[in-house]
């Protein structure tokens, strides 16, 4: 795998840490400017189901692509697929100002900017991990994601302004897109100076089938909280620009404020959590900020009462994303974490892709109220099920735990045959899945 030259270990907060915490601002601010996408799909003629299914049909192609990214990753490392990524999404931008009508150039853009932006955060996330101690990852990717949340509150308010100085019409979109790809080129420069110092190993390591590793490292019911995340991203990210519009609120940058402060609070307050409370509770209260927020999204009909839903949303992303994040890509052995990871986000796209054109047919047939109703049943239906399934397992990155703590999981062997049992009492919060290699094999086995 591609790596770092130093192969000792570094602290979290170092000069690499901080380069891609930059990057990964510029990223999120520039994905923020295409937050008005349904309002362009809109413009050009289409419907609020028609913006769900252009959606799902990029992000069920990013999903698709995810199992070769992860095990590009594993085998080549980062640098590649994090340039090759960057470009797809610059190549998008271009496609998106240049998109008249809906027509398959407008296909073709979202399907390329969805697979370059799962690039490119994949990249990032697995390039984070890779560089910190292992029981520091959840928050190395909780203080990483706190970048987010700035660009966030930059790229909503900077959509607004566009919307409010210019006057209907192509030109909003065009300002915005190309704003995009410019943020697009500052973030490929950053990426370059982040991996000068990567080596590609000669001779990549071989890899089991990627339904094998799956098969055996899946992470269990956790997956399903990932995909309530990805309807969450439907309702904040694709839908709401579309309700305000409706209910004649001019601004969205209220909401994205509000949600990026309280979501930054959150990260910063509960960095240490994974190892003091734990991330089966995190996710639960996370759950509960969605199912509360979207409740209060309802009532919603001028600008500032966008604010406390905001809040609540901002903090159950604040808690579900490192936690879910963790420990998806945390039942992986550390060979395969590109593998894992690329796992754990393609489930909460997964449910961007299943539930966009479902959420855009319950409004298109019942209104913005039904649609998020049905958002908290599903939040509450998904999350009681993976806290039931989850109610005896033990957290490994929990200061105090009694179970042992080990670095990573045992590696399959290409060769050596592998059967899977189910584990009953793991030491990581997860339904994990054990190998249990031949007799002569011994190995100490953990998340």
């Amino acid at each position: 795998m591609t790596t770092p030259t130093c192969s000792t270990p570094s602290p979290v907060y170092n000069r690499l840490f901080w380069l891609t915490f930059a990057a990964n601002t510029v990223l999120v601010l520039a994905n923020a400017l295409t937050f008005r996408f349904a309002e362009f799909v809109t413009f050009l003629g289409g419907t609020e189901q028609l913006t769900g299914t252009v959606i799902a049909l990029g992000v069920l192609a990013s999903v698709a692509v995810r199992f070769r990214l992860g095990q590009d990753i594993d085998a080549c490392g980062t640098r590649r697929l994090w340039l090759v990524s960057t470009l797809l999404f610059l190549t998008a931008c271009g496609l998106l100002i240049l998109t008249e009508t809906i027509s398959w150039i407008l296909y073709t853009a979202r399907i390329a900017f969805s697979i370059g932006i799962a690039g490119m955060f994949t990249c990032s996330m697995v390039n984070i991990q890779n560089l910190v101690p292992a029981a520091r990852r959840t928050e190395a990717i909780g203080s990483l994601g706190t970048s987010g949340f700035l660009g966030m509150i930059a790229g909503s308010l900077l959509g607004d302004l566009v919307f409010a100085t210019l006057p209907d019409g192509s030109v909003r979109f065009t300002v915005l897109f190309s704003a995009a790809l410019a943020l697009g080129s500052i973030y490929l420069a950053l990426v370059l100076v982040i991996t000068s110092d990567h080596n590609r190993p000669e001779t990549p390591p071989l890899a089991p089938p990627i339904h094998q590793l799956i098969r055996q490292y899946w992470p269990g019911s956790v997956m399903l909280v990932a995909l309530v995340m990805g309807a969450g991203l439907v309702v904040t990210s694709v839908f709401l620009t579309r309700m305000a519009t409706q209910r004649d609120i001019a601004n969205i940058g209220s909401f994205f404020v509000g949600y990026s402060l309280a979501a930054l609070a959150c990260r910063i307050g509960t960095r240490q959590w994974s190892r003091t409370v734990g991330r089966r509770r995190m996710i639960g209260l996370g759950l509960g900020g969605h199912a509360v927020g979207h409740l209060l999204l309802m009532t919603v009909w001028s600008e500032w009462q966008l604010v406390v839903p905001a809040v609540f949303c901002g903090l159950g992303h604040g808690l579900l994303f490192p936690a879910v994040t963790s420990l998806g890509s945390g039942s992986f052995p550390v060979r395969f974490r590109g593998t894992g990871t690329t796992i754990a986000l393609g489930m909460c796209e997964l449910g961007v892709a299943i539930f966009s054109p479902l959420m855009g047919w319950i409004i298109d047939a019942w209104g913005f109220n039904a649609m998020y109703a049905f958002s908290v049943t599903l939040t509450v239906t998904f999350g009681t099920v993976y806290l039931i399934r989850s109610r005896h397992l033990v957290d490994d990155e929990r200061i105090g735990s009694t179970s042992p703590i080990v670095e990573s999981a045992p590696e399959p062997s290409v060769t050596s045959p592998v059967s899977v049992r189910n584990a009953r009492s793991p030491v990581t919060d997860t339904d994990l899945q054990i190998p249990v290699l031949p007799p002569d094999k011994s190995v100490e086995v953990s998340a």
